[in-house]
């Protein structure tokens, strides 16, 4: 690495590391540290959040599948793009899930169900974040010294140490301390700086490696492969393995399943303002995705290039001497894209890809150490106490928790060997805890007849069918089913599950009303001093405003920027239909398909990566000073702490009781 590169790696983070000591003061509650106060305005949500699928770590796994299926991938993610548009602007889950003002997942299912359900699935929960979150920082620790271009071992005393654990020790440690500083108040704020950083950054990037490529050089490459095994006609590749169209479909069932089941940003699911900013905070968030495909694209494909282009002959040698440096051939596999980026990206743009990594790996690790440590502490220990914490006590013990964390899975990344893709592996470790989370949350949230016996079916089917399936694939190399396949079976037969014992055993129908606070408990909103505001639907709707169910709480900039997005993808979803149609007739030449991602797969993308790169940096900017701004005004509720009585929330069962004495009083 040139100074230069240093230059732009080291001034951005001491710029986010100088916030995050900053956000120190305004954490002054439970709440605040757990949730930021529950006052983040949609874009800090939106930036924030996407800031985690930016790490070193994102970057490999997706490296690994555009190496796998090329550009086919992407077409075939479309067919998905129906469902996934509904779950981004109907707010399903999101909205309901804010609402019941529950700080963690856990803590929802004791409103919904019992205690003991909470504990369990805490416990679970936990578990399987950590066996999820265990690789990532090992391998981010990798990329990073791949990257740039340190000695694989160090010696010490005469011990030979691998160099990448020294360079996890020191990123877990900065993330560690950004963490404790002031819980989601600083992981929020440093995540969006960091995101508003890597959009400008990206731009830096884009450009340059479009100046170093031709086009044809990468088509040359792409375009050579056996027949059934194509990565640019979508219809020549169903011999692809892994990731295919069938992998496709199931991910989104499962990501439809199991929608905000997964906790590694479960803070996040509780911080908006009201349950309206959740939601366009997650619209918003599909729209700043966008400008993000064009760089991951980009790299992957010119590093495909300059490994496996005769014009590059003499620099791929290179990259391939250090790959065989490497210990590990699945290690050497997940480096290979990574190795060949070093390599050829010149200076002071090394320096910048290099920054958006760590930013990224900030991002994504202090979300995971704030998540699994606060999820152990809020659904394990604190409905199991008789007595609960106070406020300094429950900060000191949160803090306490996820710096067990962040030990466990340094041990972890150094001794565990990962063989899986990494995209396998993430999918059954979540099958654990998702498989049967799933069915339980979305029918905990919409069906009143949804009982804890059935929620207890469905978990332990999906969990232990998810088990299994971990455990043949590693004493069974030959076993038929990948991670995906495991993950979507556990699902189904968590749904069928769930139904069936739910209303065998439903013997009366939940208070949704209660829990969602709407009709005559929306007055417990006001007075626990919260901003949820329950939606009524507007008397009056068009069709488009039926189908994207929009209520008062749209302003007409909400309207446009949900029926931008609804538009937006509905247009690709029509390109995948009428090209799918025309190629069963008529199938295009492969000149074609080139042509067609030059523009759909590369230019527009580097379009959209300028757009969002301005619209997200006002927005993010925006809502970090209004934040700022709330948390001076708030006024601390220490009975918010994620205590559940009798299925409501501590300070909202203090108001009932209160409500109810002045009641009787004056009767």
């Amino acid at each position: 690495m040139h100074t230069i590169d240093w230059i732009f790696v080291v001034a951005p983070l001491l710029f986010v590391f100088g916030i995050g000591i900053f956000t120190h003061k305004y954490m002054k509650s439970v709440a605040d540290f757990m949730s930021g106060g529950r006052v983040a305005g949609r874009y800090l949500l939106a930036v924030a959040k996407g800031e985690m699928a930016a790490g070193a770590v994102v970057f490999a796994a997706l490296f690994e599948i555009i190496s796998k299926a090329g550009f086919t991938w992407t077409w075939w993610t479309w067919i998905n793009i129906p469902v996934g548009l509904m779950v981004a602007i109907t707010g399903f889950v999101v909205y309901r899930y804010r609402e019941t003002r529950a700080m963690t997942l856990a803590q929802f299912f004791e409103l919904r169900y019992t205690k003991r359900f909470r504990v369990f699935t805490g416990f679970l929960g936990f578990f399987a974040g950590l066996l999820n979150f265990g690789i990532i920082p090992v391998i981010g620790a990798r990329f990073i010294t791949t990257f740039i271009g340190l000695p694989l071992v160090v010696e010490i005393f005469g011990f030979e140490v691998a160099t990448h654990l020294f360079v996890m020790a020191l990123l877990l440690s900065v993330t560690l301390f950004l963490t404790l500083s002031g819980g989601q108040i600083t992981v929020m704020v440093t995540d969006c700086l960091e995101g508003i950083l890597s959009q400008i950054l990206y731009l830096i990037i884009i450009v340059s490696l479009l100046v170093m490529f031709d086009w044809s050089q990468i088509m040359d490459v792409l375009g050579d492969r056996p027949v059934g095994q194509s990565l640019i006609n979508p219809f020549d590749s169903m011999g692809l393995e892994d990731f295919n169209l069938f992998y496709v479909l199931m991910a989104a069932f499962v990501a439809v399943y199991g929608t905000m089941a997964w906790q590694n940003q479960s803070a996040y699911n509780a911080a908006g303002l009201t349950a309206h900013e959740n939601r366009m905070g997650h619209i918003l968030g599909r729209w700043r995705e966008f400008g993000k495909q064009a760089l991951v694209y980009l790299l992957a494909i010119c590093a495909m290039t300059y490994l496996m282009h005769p014009d590059f002959f003499e620099q791929a040698a290179v990259v391939n001497h250090d790959l065989a440096l490497i210990p590990g051939e699945r290690a050497q596999e997940q480096m290979r894209i990574p190795m060949a980026v070093s390599h050829l990206l010149p200076i002071g743009v090394k320096g910048a890809f290099c920054a958006v990594l760590i930013m990224g790996i900030f991002g994504g690790d202090s979300t995971h150490l704030h998540s699994w440590g606060s999820l152990f502490v809020q659904d394990v220990l604190v409905p199991l106490r008789k007595k609960p914490f106070g406020t300094k006590q429950h900060i000191k013990v949160l803090r306490r928790s996820i710096t067990g964390v962040a030990v466990f899975v340094f041990i972890f990344g150094a001794m565990f060997p990962q063989t899986e893709f990494i995209a396998m592996w993430w999918a059954v470790t979540m099958a654990i805890y998702v498989g049967g989370a799933g069915a339980v949350i979305v029918g905990g949230l919409y069906w009143k007849k949804g009982t804890t016996e059935g929620a207890w079916a469905a978990l332990f089917t999906g969990s232990g069918l998810a088990v299994t399936g971990i455990v043949a694939r590693l004493i069974w190399p030959e076993f038929p089913l990948n991670g995906m396949q495991v993950s979507f079976i556990a699902s189904l037969l968590a749904v069928s599950l769930y139904v069936v014992v739910s209303l065998l055993t439903c013997k009366e129908d939940f208070n949704m009303d209660r829990m969602l606070h709407r009709g005559e408990y929306t007055k417990i909103i006001e007075a626990v001093g919260d901003r949820v505001m329950p939606a009524e639907e507007l008397k009056k709707k068009g069709i488009l405003a039926r189908i994207l169910n929009f209520n008062e709480h749209f302003t007409l900039g909400d309207k446009w920027i949900a029926s931008g997005l609804f538009a937006w993808s509905m247009l690709w979803f029509t390109v995948f239909v009428i090209g799918s149609l025309w190629n069963l007739v008529a199938p295009w030449p492969i000149e074609v398909w080139k042509g067609f991602w030059h523009v759909t797969g590369i230019g527009i993308p580097v379009f959209m990566a300028l757009v969002t790169a301005v619209w997200f940096t006002w927005g993010g900017l925006r809502d970090i000073f209004a934040l700022f701004r709330r948390l001076k005004e708030e006024k601390v509720n220490d009975l918010d702490d994620g205590t559940v009585v009798g299925h409501q929330n501590l300070d909202e069962a203090v108001v009932t009781r209160e409500g109810a004495s002045e009641h009787g009083e004056r009767s």
